[in-house]
């Protein structure tokens, strides 16, 4: 049977859209003729640009944790919020007896805020608080949706809490077994009828969170180091450890000085005197003179 030209079957070809992609560029941006300058920008972008800029500015007190986000929708964020507080107030020190007000003081909580990553990498380039071999550490760690925690002080307790709260709430996704994929081209190909629209179905999101690593006294860290970072103790046992070290030798001195008192002076020094003397070739002492 031959076709007429008006029953001819088209074949469409495939539309090539490529992919959103998320990386940092920290190249200058490139000049077009004829554009006007300089560029005017909208309100919003004015606004992520100063907001972004003080995120950066102050990472020498705050540390600013970067993660990777998939998947999230708006009611899961507000979860993940929330469960953020909750570690954070669980974390907090409970108040002491001693403490004139028996309510427990007001804890900072840390911020979650998911960015542009176009615009955070302008900042990241025209900032000159890091130097260039950060930058490009920092631009090569993003990838794909950014994400960022912003912790008002330095308290590595609070930050592991939080981080096992976050591992916790959003478990890493297991990657598909060669099994499981060869399943699902079965399926798709045993739902296709030929000259039949496929049914469109929906995939149920699960979202991931991944770190990347952090901004913390102004230099960027890895995402092991982060966790080498949550290991450590407070600003004040760090301290007090400091302070025990350096206050052990005279503790020491004290205690031996105490012991030798009255009487037990001369056997102390005694006993230290013969520790110094020398002994013979064969382990005895020199025999005394006749």
């Amino acid at each position: 049977m031959m076709l007429g030209a008006t029953s001819r079957l088209r074949v469409s070809r495939p539309v090539f859209i490529p992919s959103r992609t998320y990386a940092i560029s920290l190249k200058p941006p490139v000049v077009y003729p004829r554009k006007t300058l300089p560029r005017v920008y909208s309100e919003r972008k004015t606004y992520l640009y100063n907001q972004y800029t003080r995120l950066l500015q102050s990472t020498s007190t705050a540390p600013l944790i970067l993660f990777e986000h998939v998947d999230f929708s708006a009611n899961r964020l507000i979860k993940l919020r929330a469960d953020i507080a909750a570690a954070v107030t669980k974390h907090a020190k409970t108040p002491s007896l001693s403490d004139p007000s028996p309510t427990p003081p007001a804890v900072a909580q840390p911020t979650f805020t998911v960015l542009r990553t176009s615009i955070f990498g302008v900042v990241l380039r025209e900032l000159n608080q890091f130097d260039p071999q950060a930058r490009k550490q920092l631009a090569k760690t993003v990838n794909g949706s950014l994400a960022v925690l912003s912790f008002p002080t330095l308290d590595p307790p609070q930050l592991k809490a939080v981080l096992r709260v976050l591992a916790r709430a959003v478990p890493p996704r297991k990657p598909k077994t060669q099994q499981q994929i060869d399943d699902e081209k079965k399926a798709a190909e045993a739902a296709f009828v030929p000259g039949r629209r496929p049914k469109r179905q929906r995939p149920t999101p699960v979202p991931d969170l991944k770190l990347l690593g952090a901004i913390i006294e102004g230099r960027p860290f890895l995402a092991e180091g982060v966790q080498s970072v949550a290991e450590l103790p407070t600003l004040d046992a760090l301290r007090a450890q400091i302070v025990g070290l350096l206050s052990a030798p005279a503790a020491q001195l004290s205690m031996v000085l105490s012991e030798a008192s009255g009487g037990k002076l001369a056997r102390t020094l005694e006993g230290f005197k013969k520790s110094l003397e020398p002994e013979s070739q064969d382990g005895q002492g020199e025999a005394p003179p006749s």
